[in-house]
């Protein structure tokens, strides 16, 4: 475990890590490392090589405690624009980012990396969760329309002069921030967006909810951290296992809270049946993998995603390296102990480089 704050003792031990993965041929480590001890000398920061780049983040999402999917790790495609720091650069970037991944429903995990923080702090940053997200709109009683999850960066959206439409599912614009720069609003990426409306194989009435998700989860307000250098800017993105959308985004009651719809719709007397919520959750995720298979777009059900990081494990145990995992997010939030996840102690042991959450911009630069 390397702690963050010391950026040329990270540098060192992820350029080891890499020598020694990469299989680099001899002497060309103890070479790399005094160029990059020069560069320290001299700026007080270094610069890796795209290759460096692209096995950092590819690590990044390997140490990553809290995502499931980790076995594909190799099959990361970065895009190193590194030169961009103005908005509108970013944007653009941003848009071909969302076409990229989506792949006509073929989704391809992929890293768009901007330019890094320096000495004086990050140069750019998306003030998105994701590069794509509905609108949540606080009502006077309380209550919101939309998506409850980002009713603060509606609300800040809101201040820089954006009107939604005020319905459930508006896409929310972007926001990029410069350094030194007020924060610059975009239009909601309306074209490039891949969404699938929800509907049922066996409940003709599902379809009548109007419920609907987009196809790809792109974080974008994350720190990518390789070698001690933080990457601000530097939307990622798998694709999705189904229960973060049935049973989260849609189930939560603090979320979209279908379940009791659906339990109308089915006809359970939620009154009288302690399971009804359960009864209602597994047809709202069959829903989901139902549509987005219909639909063309790549998902994973939990069984499989777990039965897969189950596989990741194993290989990485073989490998030599330490397994990071949260259990608190590995496990799938529907059906937990039915999952070979949930039976063993897994131990985030905060390795780097990884992906790292950090305060909102509109909160703390």
């Amino acid at each position: 475990m390397v702690t963050p704050g010391d950026p040329a003792c990270e540098a060192e031990a992820f350029l080891r890590t890499t020598a020694s993965e990469k299989q680099w041929p001899p002497g060309a480590l103890e070479q790399r490392l005094r160029a990059v001890e020069a560069e320290f000398a001299e700026r007080g920061t270094w610069t890796p090589s795209f290759g460096e780049l692209e096995h950092g983040a590819r690590m990044a999402w390997r140490n990553n405690a809290r995502c499931i999917g980790r076995l594909f790790w190799q099959s990361l495609k970065v895009r190193d624009l590194r030169h961009l720091s103005e908005p509108a650069e970013i944007h653009a970037a941003c848009l071909e980012h969302i076409e990229l991944a989506t792949n006509g429903g073929k989704i391809q995990p992929l890293i768009t990396v901007f330019a890094p923080a320096d000495n004086a702090g990050p140069l750019a940053r998306i003030w998105n969760h994701q590069l794509i997200g509905y609108a949540g709109y606080e009502q006077p009683d309380g209550s919101t329309i939309g998506d409850p999850k980002f009713k603060d960066m509606t609300r800040e959206a809101l201040k820089l002069g954006w009107r939604g439409e005020g319905g459930r599912f508006d896409l929310l614009p972007l926001v990029i921030q410069k350094r030194g720069e007020p924060p610059v609003l975009f239009p909601a990426p309306q074209a490039q967006t891949l969404e699938v409306p929800l509907s049922h194989p066996g409940l003709p009435w599902f379809a009548g909810l109007g419920l609907k998700w987009y196809a790809v989860p792109i974080l974008s307000d994350m720190v990518l951290r390789i070698g001690g250098i933080d990457f601000t800017a530097a939307p990622f993105n798998g694709w999705y296992m189904g229960t973060e959308i049935g049973s989260r985004d849609f189930g939560d009651p603090q979320r979209y809270d279908a379940l009791p719809a659906i339990a109308a719709g089915m006809g359970i007397d939620t009154a009288n049946d302690p399971l009804w919520k359960d009864r209602a959750l597994v047809e709202l995720n069959a829903a989901v993998l139902h549509s987005y298979s219909a639909a063309g777009v790549r998902i994973v059900d939990h069984h499989r995603a777990s039965s897969e990081f189950m596989e990741f494990a194993a290989r990485e145990m073989k490998a030599g390296r330490a397994v990071s995992a949260d259990w608190s997010w590995i496990v799938p939030p529907m059906s937990g102990s039915a999952t070979p996840v949930f039976h063993t102690l897994w131990k985030d042991q905060g390795l780097l480089p990884d992906y790292i959450a950090r305060k909102k911009a509109w909160i703390e630069w």
